[in-house]
């Protein structure tokens, strides 16, 4: 649905994209994570038509945007991170008024205004200035408008900025139901946890460069390859620590806390490996209440990647 080959971007000496090869599958919610100044924004750009970029190519629903951005803009709902208002103007005159602009006949524009905001959930807002409207209301009458021409992807730009909690949470739920409706959704922000719950995968942008992209889980197996366990058991934690420190010596697997009952570890091993832990206890006859692998958060996972990568390019400079 959205595919980039060595797509960059100059603005004279400065590198703001630098050989991106991004493929972004019909459907998807794709987080699009970085820095301010990293190049989310220009790649967004360049993906609605409204940039040329220096050299490569990028396709957006089989359209080469690059040759045709005219042709882009209709299959591209665009929110830009600064939300245009237009002083004066109620919401179903801002909503018409960008209908228009997408030569949408006037009973289509009367219908769609009607379906969008019921699906932003901003019917009652119809009436209102668009200007008297809180961050969070203008957010979603931003998605509206990039959705009234009904196109078959989104681009939102840093779309839960400046949203007090509530208004964050209303947005992923709206993002959720975008995915429901079918939409492939492409969502950059460099607040991180907004992304982990909705994202069907990530991308990690910096310093124009793009250092990792793939699922969660898989970004997960890359980064840390170590997984963290909490179990309860009901008596003699110690007990408990010893047996799996045999069965499984270190390095494999390490009792790395135990307070009260419960003991964290850290181990190294697939997925039925794991689940083989608790297999093993039972079998020893420990009494364990509950057992769960503790995912890792996305700003683990950013400052990982991004350290290693920086780590990287001075020992490349010093080779030099």
């Amino acid at each position: 649905m959205i595919v980039t080959e060595a797509l960059t971007k100059n603005y004279g000496d400065v590198l703001a994209l630098d050989d991106l090869n991004l493929n972004i599958e019909e459907g998807e919610i794709f987080g699009y994570i970085g820095p301010n100044g990293a190049g989310k924004s220009t790649t967004i750009r360049i993906l609605s038509g409204l940039m040329r970029p220096t050299s490569g190519s990028a396709h957006v629903a089989d359209v080469d945007v690059v040759r045709h951005p005219q042709e882009a803009k209709r299959v591209v709902g665009y929110m830009p991170d600064i939300f245009g208002v237009y002083h004066g103007m109620r919401v179903w005159e801002y909503l018409d008024f960008f209908g228009a602009a997408y030569r949408m006949p006037r009973a289509v524009r009367r219908t769609r205004i009607d379906e969008v905001l019921h699906v932003t959930g901003t019917d009652e807002m119809r009436d209102y200035f668009v200007d008297s409207l809180s961050r969070g209301m203008q957010q979603r009458i931003g998605i509206a408008r990039a959705l009234i021409h009904d196109p078959k992807v989104l681009f939102l730009d840093e779309p839960t900025s400046g949203l007090d909690p509530r208004a964050r949470i209303e947005m992923r739920r709206l993002l959720k139901h975008l995915k429901e409706m079918g939409k492939t959704v492409l969502v950059s922000s460099h607040i991180l946890p907004e992304l982990a719950s909705v994202c069907d995968r990530i991308g990690i942008l910096e310093q124009a460069r793009l250092l990792l992209c793939d699922r969660m889980e898989a970004v997960l197996r890359q980064v840390e390859q170590r997984s963290v366990i909490e179990l309860e058991v009901l008596a003699d934690p110690e007990r408990a620590g010893d047996l799996l420190a045999g069965q499984f010596p270190s390095p494999k697997l390490e009792v790395t806390e135990i307070v009260g009952n419960l003991l964290r570890l850290s181990f190294e091993g697939e997925d039925g490996e794991i689940a083989g832990l608790l297999a093993f206890l039972i079998q020893q006859e420990v009494g364990v209440l509950w057992y769960r692998e503790v995912p890792l958060d996305l700003e683990h996972i950013y400052m990982k990647v991004t350290t290693q990568a920086k780590a990287g390019k001075r020992r490349s400079d010093d080779a030099e």
